[in-house]
């Protein structure tokens, strides 16, 4: 058998099979999560595969001026990386009569890179409030706190916030898991109606 038409073959055929994969281990979404909320104003969504923890959302929301303050963490498994971030957030007792305000606030960007893109804007089928975040550049290795929103409730009534994410990880190996962690926090600042 000639030894350079069996090479050829054989890489040809392995790079064939390997197109238009990211990796060998596949892709695995998340949607159970466990919600902390113990510590003072900061409350967690914690999305893991089996017993390791792959990454988590975390809000550390506080009101100031009858306005939410969500300073948020996005913590992710060494290994991976962050390709996009989509939140969605909403007041659900006035989210269809009167829609809450979202801003971003904080400049999301990293030490050395141009900014990433961020879109605001309202879905067409659904109620709230996303904020897109892509081409994260340098901060996709890395946790992110740079992200900060305010929210301008609806109405006075309004003391309930929900923050539908997801998170887009790609591993960082050709044996790595990509993986998209979707999950929901619903929280609740009573002293929004004072």
């Amino acid at each position: 058998m000639n030894r350079r038409t069996y090479l050829t073959t054989a890489c040809g055929v392995g790079s064939a099979a390997l197109a238009g994969c990211s990796g060998i281990a596949g892709h695995t979404t998340i949607s159970d999560q466990t919600v902390d909320g113990t510590q003072s104003g900061r409350t967690t969504l914690t999305f893991a595969d089996g017993d390791t923890e792959v990454g988590h959302l975390s809000v550390n929301g506080r009101v100031t001026s009858g306005q939410l303050r969500l300073p948020m963490e996005i913590w992710h498994q060494d290994g991976t990386s962050v390709d996009s971030i989509a939140l969605r957030v909403w007041m659900p007792e006035v989210a269809t009569e009167s829609p809450a305000e979202v801003a971003v606030v904080s400049p999301v960007e990293g030490d050395s890179s141009p900014p990433p893109s961020v879109s605001l804007y309202t879905p067409e089928r659904d109620i709230g409030t996303t904020i897109e975040v892509t081409d994260l550049d340098d901060l996709a290795d890395e946790t992110i706190s740079t992200l900060d929103l305010i929210v301008v409730p609806g109405a006075e009534s309004a003391t309930d916030v929900n923050i539908h994410g997801t998170l887009e990880l790609s591993g960082n190996s050709l044996t790595s898991t990509d993986y998209t962690l979707d999950g929901e926090l619903q929280l609740t600042y009573p002293e929004l109606a004072d």
